[in-house]
């Protein structure tokens, strides 16, 4: 790997990442919300900012997401959920980055191996979920799974060793977890990214549209 573009790079996750491949000696881009002014739910903005990149790069991670909107906790029952909620959700967490790779289809090589990853979570699967709640984080993820499970296909038409994956990385010890980690094991931003990497760096283009955990085990759907 030589190039890299990270998009969500001013969170734990994403900057962890881009740390991890700068130390390896892989160029680096990068884009945030909190630096650059990328904003994942309107396509202006991703537009203006991905637009411009030249690439290729052999892996784009999107570390974008949330897990709470409009300043509520993720709903524990049904009557806790709102209209407002489950669309902010859904258009941070799973039409921002079907978006992102809209304008980033083009700065993925079609000569060799190239990762599009997402980050997205264990609870975002159906077969999984055996004690509900977290309504809207847990429905934007299944979205974003089905994104780009969907967009694998057509990618594998014309970017025959290109490979698209969703990746769950465990709890990991960030800000953005830390009222709900309770009794879970946590890792550090860290050890998730050299986790992640891994995954990566061991994917197969026949994986292409898989949703895979930080070891590597296909996660159901």
């Amino acid at each position: 790997m030589n190039t890299a573009l990270i998009i969500g790079a001013s969170g734990g996750i994403g900057a962890a990442i881009a740390r991890e491949l700068s130390q390896r000696g892989v160029r680096v881009d990068t884009l945030s919300r909190t630096v650059d002014g990328l904003d994942v739910t309107d396509e202006a903005s991703i537009s203006s900012h991905l637009d411009g990149l030249e690439g290729p790069y052999d892996l784009i991670f999107v570390a974008t997401g949330i897990l709470s909107a409009e300043g509520a906790d993720p709903e524990k029952a049904i009557r806790e959920v709102t209209a407002g909620a489950l669309l902010h959700q859904f258009m941070t967490n799973a039409v921002g980055p079907m978006l992102i790779l809209k304008h980033a289809l083009r700065l993925v090589p079609r000569d060799r191996r190239a990762v599009f990853a997402v980050l997205s979570a264990r609870v975002g699967s159906i077969q999984d979920n055996g004690i509900g709640g977290w309504h809207s984080y847990r429905t934007s993820k299944a979205a974003l799974n089905q994104l780009i499970h969907g967009a694998s296909i057509e990618m594998k038409r014309t970017h025959k060793q290109a490979i698209a994956v969703c990746l769950h990385p465990g709890t990991v010890a960030t800000p953005f977890t830390r009222k709900y980690a309770a009794r879970h094991k946590t890792v550090t931003p860290e050890d998730a990214a050299k986790n992640l990497l891994g995954v990566i760096d061991g994917l197969k283009p026949a994986q292409s549209g898989g949703f895979f955990d930080y070891a590597g085990k296909e996660i159901p759907w």
